[in-house]
């Protein structure tokens, strides 16, 4: 973690310096900025593709009038692929494995922003507060998140999760831990780089005082970096809540996700292939293009990207 936080601040330079510049009206350069990032595939293609998953996650049982993810009977278990009624088949209590891939994914989805939002959220202001004030505050904040960065991500988030029980939102809660040191750290480095800059001493000499700065001009020069780390983020939670619910930590049974619902398709791999790979595919779509579109916006921010 600490390797890659290192990589996105070291290439950061460029994207900050096209953020500074606070000349033109603020919207237009706003606009222009986002077709620049839309513009290119290698932002466009994954976010097209993560678009995708979210509405039919979210869409999709209405769309394709689905049953309920627990509606199944025990007349209808195991029916195969392509079955009238049930295109990806049923599971061992009947349900219909497509209703639960699609209301798992909600699960899973809702879990991997919320994780990364309370991370972004905490890790960003205390990584501003820190960079910026400097002296006591940042060795009183740095030390802190060192502690939280001394233990195994997943097993603090599975230590956390088995305490406070099984729910989505303790999962939720469970997994925030896991970015927030590494979204302080990232932070903190990119506010050090910002804090001698021109503008920002402008600021000062205009009679800004440091929380006026702080809110003001930090967040938006520090937003490439952060967003393209968050993107990161949102697929290696999506995949931590996975794991979580594959060793029985996370999401109970029946609720689905995608994390149990390749756990309860394992016992059946051998005859039933489709319980396991279906599930597994999703995650595997979902968490990859999270990855290519962090690696898009890194490269578009920095110049890189044609």
């Amino acid at each position: 973690m600490s390797n890659l936080v290192s990589a996105i601040v070291g290439s950061d330079e460029k994207s900050l310096s096209g953020f500074v510049d606070y000349a033109g009206p603020r919207a237009s350069r706003r606009a222009r900025t986002v077709v620049r990032y839309l513009s290119n595939r290698e932002v466009s293609i994954p976010l097209g593709v993560l678009l995708l998953v979210v509405f039919f996650c979210f869409a999709g049982p209405y769309i394709f009038d689905l049953p309920g993810p627990n509606a199944g009977s025990l007349s209808q278990i195991y029916l195969p692929l392509g079955s009238a009624g049930h295109l990806f088949g049923t599971d061992a209590d009947g349900n219909d494995l497509l209703s639960r891939l699609l209301y798992g994914g909600r699960i899973s989805i809702e879990v991997g922003l919320g994780a990364t939002s309370i991370g972004f959220a905490i890790g960003s202001t205390l990584g501003t507060l820190a960079g910026y004030l400097g002296g006591f505050v940042d060795s009183l904040i740095m030390r802190i998140l060192d502690i939280f960065l001394g233990f195994p991500g997943l097993i603090l988030a599975l230590a956390i999760a088995t305490y406070l029980g099984a729910s989505v939102r303790n999962v939720i809660f469970a997994l925030s831990f896991f970015s927030i040191p590494a979204y302080g750290r990232l932070c903190r480095a990119n506010v050090m780089r910002l804090k001698g800059r021109d503008f920002i001493a402008a600021a000062r000499a205009m009679g800004g005082g440091a929380w006026y700065v702080m809110r003001r001009h930090i967040p938006p020069n520090i937003l490439p970096a952060m967003l393209t780390f968050a993107f990161m983020q949102i697929g290696i939670a999506i995949l931590a809540e996975a794991s979580l619910s594959y060793l029985g930590a996370g999401v109970k049974v029946p609720t689905p996700t995608w994390g149990n619902l390749i756990s309860q398709g394992q016992s059946d791999l051998a005859q039933r292939p489709y319980l396991v790979l279906i599930p597994g595919a999703m995650l595997f779509i979902t968490i990859l293009s999270c990855n290519l579109l962090a690696n898009g916006l890194r490269t578009v921010a920095t110049g890189e990207g044609s």
